[in-house]
C-alpha cells in the first residue's frame, strides 16, 4: 500500500473523529438542559461510523473511483434512553406535576468518549506526520 493512500485514510479517520469530538462536545453543553415535557428534552447524539474496505481484496487495486479505505459517518443518531424527571414545582418550565425533565446526557459516558476521540485524533495526526516524513525520505533518496 502507498504511503498516499495511508494518507488518504488517515485523513478519513481524522474527519470521522472531528465529527466525534463535535457530538460529544455538544452533548456535554446540553447535559444539564431541561425542558417542559420529555419529548422537548435534548437527547444524547452519537454518530455512527463504518469502515471502508480496500478495493484489494476484490483484485481492484489502483482502479478509479475505488477506495482505499477508511472511515465514514454513516450519520448521527440520538440516544432512546428516556430523560430524567426531576420534581421542581417552582421552575418556570415545570409541567403540571412540578416535573420538569432533564436531558439523558450521561456525563462520565461523555468524557470517556472525548477522551477516546482526542486520542484518536492524536493517534491519526501522528500516523499522518510519519507517513509524510517518510515521503520526504524517500524522496531525497533521489538525490
Amino acid at each position: 500500500m502507498s504511503l498516499e493512500r495511508i494518507l488518504g485514510i488517515a485523513g478519513s479517520a481524522l474527519s470521522a473523529q472531528t465529527v466525534r469530538l463535535n457530538t460529544t462536545a455538544s452533548n456535554l453543553a446540553n447535559a444539564e438542559t431541561v425542558a417542559g415535557s420529555p419529548q422537548a428534552a435534548y437527547k444524547a447524539r452519537h454518530p455512527v461510523f463504518a469502515t471502508l474496505v480496500s478495493g484489494l481484496a476484490a483484485g481492484r487495486q489502483g482502479a478509479p473511483g475505488v477506495p482505499a479505505g477508511g472511515v465514514a459517518v454513516l450519520g448521527v443518531v440520538e440516544s432512546t434512553a428516556p430523560p430524567r424527571a426531576e420534581y421542581r414545582p417552582g421552575h418556570p418550565l415545570a409541567d403540571e406535576n412540578g416535573n420538569v425533565y432533564v436531558s439523558n446526557v450521561n456525563l462520565m459516558e461523555e468524557m470517556a468518549d472525548l477522551i477516546s476521540a482526542s486520542r484518536a485524533y492524536q493517534t491519526d495526526v501522528e500516523l499522518m506526520n510519519t507517513s509524510k516524513q517518510l515521503l520526504l525520505k524517500t524522496l531525497e533518496l533521489g538525490k
